[in-house]
C-alpha cells in the first residue's frame, strides 16, 4: 500500500513536472515566436524603407533630368520667340518654364530630408528665379514686338553666368543622388538579407513546432518548401532591381542625348542670330548715313531759303518777312525733331500730349506738306472731323503726317494726287477719329506690307530713307492710344489710316495748360538772379541774352569749376542766386555733379538743367527732382521753365544765406 502511494505520488510529481515543463516550453516558444515576429516586422520595415529611399532617389534623378529638359526647351522656345515674334513660341516658353518650376517644387519636396541636396536645390531655386527674370524681360520685349531689344536681352541672358551655374547645380544634384542611390541599393540588399534571415529563422521555429505537433517529416518538407519560395522571391526581386536599374540608365542616356542635341541647336541658333544682328547693324548704318543727311538737307533748305527771303523782304514787306522767318523757324524745329525721333525710337522718349483740334492742325500744316511733296502732286484736304479733339503730341502727329506724305510722294514718283481725309470712325467700340492719307502711287506687294512697320526696313534706294518713318508712325499711334491700318493694291495706290481716340472731358483736364502761354516779362520784384553755367561760349552768350530778354538778371559762367566761387562771391556781396541754370554734359565736371557740390553748402538752391541729350529713364534719374529743359528750346519754353523752377525759391525779397 505504501509502495502504491509512492508510485502515485511519483507519477503525480512527474505529471506536475511535465505540466510545468510544457508550460515553460510553451512560454519559451511563445516568447521566441514573439521576438521573431518583432524581428521580422522590423526587418520588413527596414526593407520597405530602403525600397522607398531607392524610389525617392530615382524620382529625384528623373525630376532633375525632366527639369533640365524643360529649361532647355523653354530657352529654345524663347529664342524662336525673340527672332520670329510668334505668340505660339511665347506660349511654349511660358508652359515649359512653368513645368520646370513644377519639377523644381517636386524636387524640393523629395530632398527636404537631405540637407546637402536641399541646399543645392535652394541655390538652384535662386538661380532659376534670377534666370526667369532675365528671360521674362526678353519675353516681355518680344511680346511688345521689340525685336532688337528682345534678341539683345536673350543674347545677354545666353552669356550670363547663371546658365552655367544651373547646369553645374543640376549635375551635382544628379551625381549626389546617384552616390546616394548606390548606398541605398547596398542597404536595401542588406535589409533584404536580414529579412530573409528572419523569415528563415521564423520558418525553422515553425517547422520545429510542426515537428512536435504533426511530425518531423511534414515539418522538414514545409521548411524546404519555404526556403525554395524565399529563394525564388529573392531571385525575382534581384531581376526586378536589375531591370529597373537598366531602365533608369537607358532613360538617363536618352535625356543626356536630348540635352546635348538641344545645346547644339542653341549654339547654332545663337551663332546665326549674332550674324543676323551684325548684318542688320551694317545695313542700318548705311541707310541712316544717307537717309538722315537727305532729311537734314531738306530741312536746312527750308531754313536757309526762309532766312534769305526774310532778309530780302525785311525792309519792303515786314509781314512777308515775318512769314518767311516763321517758316525758317519751323524748319529748324523739324531738324531738331529728326534727332528727337531717333532718340524716341531708341529710348522710348515720353510724349508731350496736349489737346489738339485735328482738323485745324492739319489745315495749318498743309502748307509745309505742299512744299514737301512738290508742285506736281495735287494735295486735297477732306476734313470732316469738325471740332473733334484728341490728346496727342502735336509735333509727333505732324511728323507722322509728314512721313506718310513723303512716302506717298516717293510712291507716286513726284506726280499724282494725295488726299488727307479726317472722319469719325463709327466702327470702333470707343469714339475714334480716323486720319487717312491716300495716294495714287505704285502700291505695295503683300511681302512689303508684312514688313512695312519693321525698323530700318525701306524699299527706297540707298541714301534716300532711314527705314524709321513707318516705325515712328506706328509708335506714335500706339503711344497715343490708337492704332494704324493700312491697305494697298499694286498699281493703284495705298491708304494709311491713323485711328486716334477722341479726347474725353477728363483728358482735357489732365492736358498741359502751359503750352499756349506767351512770354511775359516779370516785374522788378519778380525778376530772378540766375547763374547760367554753359561750357559752349556761343550757347552761353545766347542763353544769357535770352534770360536778360525775359527780364531776369543773368550771371555767365563758362566753366563749372568756377561756379562755386561765383555763388560764394554773390552771397558774400549780400546778394544770392534764385536759380542755377546749368548744362548737363560739360568737360571736367557734369551739371549734376556740380549741383551736388553746391547743394552741400547751399541746399535750398533752385536748379534748372538744360540739355540736348535725351537719355533714358535711368539717366534722367541723375537730375533728381529738378526740372529739365530740352535743347533746342524757344523763348516761351525757357520762360515757362524758369517760372516753374523759380517757384521753389525762398519768399519775395529773401536770398539764400551761406
Amino acid at each position: 500500500m505504501f509502495e502504491r502511494d509512492f508510485d502515485i505520488e511519483t507519477e503525480s510529481r512527474r505529471e506536475r513536472v511535465r505540466f510545468w515543463l510544457t508550460i515553460g516550453v510553451a512560454t519559451i516558444l511563445v516568447g521566441v515566436v514573439a521576438a521573431l515576429v518583432l524581428l521580422l516586422s522590423r526587418a520588413n520595415d527596414n526593407y520597405e524603407r530602403s525600397l522607398g529611399w531607392q524610389t525617392q532617389s530615382m524620382e529625384v534623378i528623373s525630376q532633375t533630368r525632366s527639369l533640365d529638359a524643360s529649361l532647355a526647351r523653354a530657352e529654345a522656345a524663347l529664342g524662336r520667340f525673340a527672332v520670329g515674334l510668334q505668340k505660339e513660341d511665347g506660349r511654349v516658353f511660358e508652359q515649359q518654364w512653368g513645368r520646370a518650376r513644377q519639377y523644381r517644387v517636386q524636387l524640393q519636396r523629395n530632398v527636404r530630408d537631405n540637407p546637402a541636396q536641399a541646399k543645392l536645390v535652394a541655390e538652384l531655386t535662386h538661380e532659376m528665379d534670377r534666370r526667369g527674370a532675365q528671360l521674362g524681360d526678353a519675353a516681355l520685349s518680344a511680346n511688345y514686338r521689340q525685336t532688337v531689344a528682345a534678341i539683345s536681352k536673350y543674347h545677354a541672358a545666353g552669356h550670363d553666368q547663371g546658365l552655367g551655374k544651373i547646369d553645374k547645380l543640376l549635375t551635382r544634384i544628379i551625381d549626389n543622388e546617384r552616390t546616394l542611390l548606390r548606398e541605398r541599393n547596398r542597404l536595401a540588399a542588406a535589409d533584404r538579407a536580414s529579412l530573409n534571415q528572419a523569415m528563415l529563422l521564423f520558418s525553422l521555429l515553425g517547422a520545429g513546432a510542426a515537428v512536435i505537433a504533426i511530425g518531423a517529416t511534414f515539418s522538414l518538407v514545409r521548411a524546404d518548401a519555404e526556403r525554395r519560395l524565399a529563394r525564388r522571391e529573392q531571385l525575382a526581386e534581384s531581376d526586378r532591381a536589375m531591370q529597373l536599374e537598366a531602365a533608369v540608365e537607358a532613360r538617363t542616356a536618352e535625356l543626356e542625348q536630348a540635352n546635348t542635341a538641344l545645346r547644339g541647336e542653341m549654339t547654332e541658333r545663337l551663332s546665326a542670330e549674332e550674324q543676323l544682328r551684325q548684318a542688320q547693324k551694317m545695313e542700318a548704318v548705311g541707310q541712316l548715313t544717307g537717309g538722315i543727311a537727305h532729311d537734314f538737307n531738306n530741312m536746312l533748305a527750308v531754313v536757309v531759303g526762309g532766312l534769305e527771303l526774310a532778309q530780302r523782304w525785311l525792309s519792303e514787306a515786314p509781314d512777308k518777312a515775318q512769314r518767311h522767318l516763321a517758316n525758317a523757324l519751323d524748319g529748324a524745329n523739324r531738324a531738331a525733331d529728326l534727332t528727337r525721333r531717333l532718340l524716341t525710337f531708341a529710348r522710348s522718349e515720353p510724349a508731350r500730349p496736349e489737346m489738339t483740334v485735328v482738323d485745324e492742325c492739319i489745315a495749318s500744316f498743309a502748307e509745309l506738306i505742299e512744299r514737301t511733296i512738290g508742285d506736281r502732286i495735287a494735295l486735297t484736304l477732306d476734313l470732316q472731323a469738325a471740332d473733334l479733339t484728341c490728346l496727342l503730341d502735336r509735333r509727333q502727329f505732324e511728323n507722322a503726317l509728314l512721313n506718310l506724305a513723303v512716302n506717298a510722294r516717293d510712291a507716286m514718283d513726284g506726280h499724282g494726287s494725295l488726299t488727307i481725309r479726317t472722319l469719325r470712325d463709327e466702327e470702333e467700340e470707343t469714339a475714334a477719329l480716323a486720319v487717312q492719307v491716300i495716294d495714287t502711287g505704285c502700291g505695295m506687294s503683300p511681302e512689303v506690307l508684312e514688313r512695312v512697320f519693321d525698323p530700318f526696313y525701306t524699299t527706297k534706294p540707298a541714301g534716300q530713307g532711314t527705314g524709321l518713318g513707318m516705325s515712328q508712325v506706328f509708335a506714335f499711334c500706339r503711344q497715343s492710344g490708337g492704332e494704324v491700318q493700312i491697305s494697298s493694291t499694286e498699281g493703284e495706290g495705298t491708304s494709311v489710316a491713323m485711328l486716334l481716340p477722341v479726347a474725353r472731358a477728363e483728358d482735357a483736364a489732365d492736358a498741359d495748360g502751359d503750352t499756349g502761354e506767351g512770354v511775359a516779362h516779370p516785374t522788378l520784384a519778380d525778376a530772378l538772379s540766375i547763374l547760367v553755367v554753359e561750357d559752349d561760349q556761343r550757347v552761353l552768350a545766347a542763353t544769357v541774352d535770352a534770360v536778360a530778354e525775359l527780364g531776369h538778371r543773368p550771371v555767365a559762367c563758362g566753366n563749372p569749376l568756377e561756379a562755386e566761387a561765383l555763388v560764394e562771391g554773390q552771397f558774400a556781396a549780400g546778394g544770392g542766386f534764385d536759380l542755377i541754370l546749368s548744362d548737363v554734359l560739360m568737360p571736367e565736371l557734369t551739371g549734376p555733379e556740380m549741383v551736388a557740390q553746391l547743394k552741400q553748402r547751399w541746399p535750398e538752391l533752385s536748379v534748372l538743367f538744360v540739355t540736348g541729350y535725351a537719355g533714358d529713364a535711368s539717366e534722367d534719374a541723375a537730375f533728381g527732382d529738378h526740372d529739365v529743359l530740352r535743347k533746342p528750346f524757344t523763348l516761351s519754353a525757357l520762360d515757362q521753365a524758369i517760372r516753374r523752377s523759380g517757384d521753389t525759391r525762398p519768399g519775395d525779397g529773401q536770398r539764400l544765406a551761406s
